[in-house]
């Protein structure tokens, strides 16, 4: 039962949004804020305004759970254009370059795509939400500044070649965090020597989550009524975004003294890991960290 008061509801879980096009990440998070009166809310996994597809909405102590769901991996479908670059890397920016690909065949842009498959180096894109000194690089990109990144290890864990027609190459990665789709279009357009760019981008895996899971913001619109009972049913527990992380019982005085932020003996022993805390009654506590000696020490709580 959530709480109701002026600054919102204290309500705790996880909205799986399905992102429609045009809107940010953050715009889409507050109108699930509002439409849910929640107290909190967070976003994880930022999409940007041209992509659609998962985007996982944490509400109230969900939002700590947050950065566990961001070391998963992701699965996109993506569509880029041979012969152009632009300066955002997708159909949003400048076309920068021109180049002709009518000559290339089928079997060399597959060549060139598998190429990627594996452990690569990845240089983030200019237009990216990373930080230079507390200041985002897409605001410093805006201002015609360009600022030298290092290359970042990122894994394609695999691409299936869907269509290319008339320049237009079709494909679903599958991929590890931190992976840029826009930098991997981009880079397969390089080495075809033709360039390219994103013109669709959609997520559709993130972690467990299957794009079917996911919900509009439309079709939440739709539900919304004063007693929030048929919006309140499409909020997940937050344990239940976590299904690779352990999960560990404990009895009451080991929950009494989680609670209070002491480290407790979890009667079992192994390499250092996360686990998920729930208490006698099963009621989720939160992470934990379970250490080779046995020890299980707190780490982010839901009390």
């Amino acid at each position: 039962m959530s709480r109701l008061n002026a600054k919102g509801r204290d309500i705790n879980g996880v909205v799986l949004l399905d992102k429609d096009i045009g809107l940010s990440s953050n715009a889409a998070l507050q109108k699930v804020k509002r439409l849910f009166f929640a107290k909190k809310a967070g976003h994880t996994g930022s999409l940007d305004p041209l992509a659609s597809g998962i985007l996982p909405i944490c509400l109230g102590q969900a939002t700590k759970v947050a950065q566990f769901l961001l070391d998963d991996d992701k699965r996109y479908f993506v569509r880029g254009k041979l012969g152009e670059n632009t300066d955002t890397l997708d159909c949003e920016g400048e076309v920068i370059q021109t180049q002709g690909y009518k000559h290339l065949s089928e079997s060399a842009i597959k060549k060139a795509i598998m190429s990627f498959v594996g452990d690569i180096l990845q240089i983030p894109p200019m237009y990216s939400a990373l930080k230079k000194d507390g200041q985002p690089l897409y605001k410093l990109a805006r201002q015609g500044i360009e600022i030298e990144r290092p290359a970042r290890p990122v894994t394609i864990h695999n691409i299936d070649f869907i269509s290319y027609e008339d320049g237009i190459l079709t494909l679903d990665v599958s991929c590890s965090k931190g992976t840029y789709i826009r930098s991997l279009i981009q880079g397969i357009g390089d080495q075809l020597g033709c360039g390219a760019h994103v013109i669709e981008l959609r997520r559709t895996g993130f972690a467990h989550i299957d794009i079917s899971e996911t919900i509009k913001f439309s079709e939440l619109e739709a539900l919304a009524s004063d007693d929030y009972q048929q919006l309140d049913a499409h909020i997940f527990p937050s344990e239940n975004m976590l299904p690779t992380i352990e999960s560990v019982t404990l009895d009451e005085k080991q929950a009494e003294d989680i609670r209070f932020g002491r480290a407790v003996f979890g009667n079992r022993q192994g390499s250092l890991h996360k686990v998920k805390l729930f208490d006698q009654n099963q009621v989720f506590l939160g992470i934990g960290e379970l250490s080779e000696d046995g020890m299980i020490q707190p780490k982010r709580l839901f009390v």
